[in-house]
Parts: C-alpha cells; sequence; structure tokens
C-alpha cells in the first residue's frame, strides 16, 4: 500500500511539473519554465524512488511500471479535466479500458522470478 500511495502523490507532483505551465505561466520565458518544473520534479523523484524500492520484491520491475503509467494517466485524466478543461472523449475512454486490460494481465498470472 506504501507504494501505490507513494506512486499517486509522486504522479501528481510530475503531472503538475510536466503539464501545469500548460495553463499557467504563458508570460514567463521557456527557460523559467522549465526551471520551475525541474523544481516541481524533484519532489516526484523524492517519491517515486522510495515507491518502486519499497515495491520491489512485492512487485516484479515490469508490475511497478505498469501501475506507474496507469496511476499516471489517472492523475492525468482528473488533471485534464478539472485543470486544463479538456473534454474527455469516447477514444480515451477506449484507451484506457486497453491500459486497465494490459494491467490486468501484469497482475493476474503468477511470472517465474528471475
Amino acid at each position: 500500500m506504501n507504494t501505490i500511495l507513494l506512486l499517486l502523490l509522486s504522479n501528481v507532483f510530475m503531472t503538475v511539473a510536466w503539464y501545469g505551465h500548460l495553463k499557467f505561466g504563458h508570460d514567463l520565458p521557456l527557460w523559467k519554465v522549465v526551471l520551475i518544473s525541474w523544481g516541481i520534479a524533484f519532489f516526484e523523484y523524492c517519491l517515486a524512488v522510495p515507491a518502486n524500492r519499497l515495491g520491489y520484491g512485492q512487485f516484479s520491475g515490469f508490475q511497478l511500471k505498469i501501475m506507474q503509467e496507469v496511476i499516471t494517466l489517472a492523475i492525468f485524466l482528473g488533471f485534464a479535466v478539472l485543470v486544463l478543461k479538456e473534454k474527455f472523449a469516447w477514444n480515451y475512454m477506449a484507451a484506457f479500458v486497453c491500459l486497465g486490460g494490459a494491467a490486468y494481465f501484469a497482475f493476474a498470472f503468477n511470472t517465474p522470478k528471475a
């Protein structure tokens, strides 16, 4: 559970670092936006690295990465709709269903350990 919570929090920081400037800071030069994003991303790394370290063993590397991608997209969905005011269309839902299928196959079956 700590792994999932840390990944959720790290992805909030990552989403703001990568996409926050699309809504805010248009009057700033790009180099300043990059530096601000790096500063925000620092906190993402401070959460993501421990999440992966704690989770490895309970989850495989493949499972950690797939979990991280699903969490990233879920966080981004909320950000895009609530902050960027973008419309969530049917084709995005279809893509999420396919990713849900990927997550199912990654976690539903026992895989051999290295």
